[in-house]
């Protein structure tokens, strides 16, 4: 069913946008995204308008913007979106200096030493399987951070991996993004202790490639959902998971101090 009553259903708008029902629902308690009627049997329907809104939610989240921001963005006429987007790049430019590795890409790096000598294509294919092609994203990583501390750091640590190291790593790996998906739709919720401990977890999962502070872990994961090719891996594991892991990163950080 797609339409009720000339509206679009929960389960429609979340398959049109490419979200899931749960993040749906958050967005609709905390009066960010309110579907504007409810079907006679009180189902809630989204009009053309309301799904409008929830596009430019979107934009704003692939941009880095905070929730309550966006609010005060949508809801606010007084506010002036442009001096947001502004001051976001700034924070932007800012966080470029630090930002010295998509996470991802370096647990997917398949450096066996030092000396360049990697993992032939059968291995990677065995490890990763077909989902994250590593020489790709190992050229794209070097050429972007390849002067970085964190790129240094990380190179480091993986030209000591064997084969067994990297199949053990990517048992943790895939051990992780199952316990995130299970709390994803099991409705754990940004903020909780059991969303924060998966996201220190998530966080020490990088920190085994280069230091990671919280600032760094926000600005890490936000690649998850500006970037395609994350957001795919992570909504094949689970639909939605992309979306819900930033969230839980950044309500994780600001509870250490960090602005989001």
């Amino acid at each position: 069913m797609v339409h009720v009553e000339g509206k679009r259903t929960v389960g429609a708008v979340a398959s049109l946008v490419g979200i899931s029902v749960r993040t749906l629902h958050h967005y609709d308690e905390i009066g960010l995204v309110v579907p504007s009627s409810r079907t006679s049997a009180g189902y809630r329907t989204y009009s053309d308008t309301d799904v409008e809104r929830l596009y430019s939610v979107l934009s704003y989240r692939a941009l880095g913007f905070p929730l309550e921001e966006i609010q005060v963005l949508l809801d606010d006429p007084s506010v002036d979106a442009v001096a947001h987007l502004r001051r976001q790049r700034s924070l932007l430019d800012e966080q470029i200096e630090h930002l010295q590795s998509m996470a991802t890409a370096l647990d997917r790096l398949l450096e066996e030493n030092e000396m360049g000598n990697k993992l032939s294509p059968e291995d990677q294919r065995e490890i990763w399987g077909d989902n994250w092609p590593g020489e790709e994203y190992e050229a794209e990583a070097q050429e972007r951070w390849g002067d970085t501390e964190a790129w240094k750091q990380s190179q480091a640590y993986t030209s000591n991996l064997t084969k067994d190291d990297w199949k053990r790593i990517k048992a943790e790996t895939d051990a992780l993004e199952t316990s995130l998906a299970k709390a994803m739709t099991s409705g754990v919720a940004p903020g909780t202790d059991e969303a924060n401990a998966l996201a220190e977890d998530h966080r020490a999962s990088i920190e085994r490639y280069y230091a990671c502070d919280h600032r760094m872990h926000v600005t890490v994961s936000s690649l998850y959902v500006s970037d395609d090719r994350f957001r795919k891996h992570y909504d094949d594991v689970a639909p939605g998971l992309a979306q819900w892991l930033v969230d839980v990163v950044n309500a994780n950080a600001r509870g250490h101090g960090v602005e989001v």
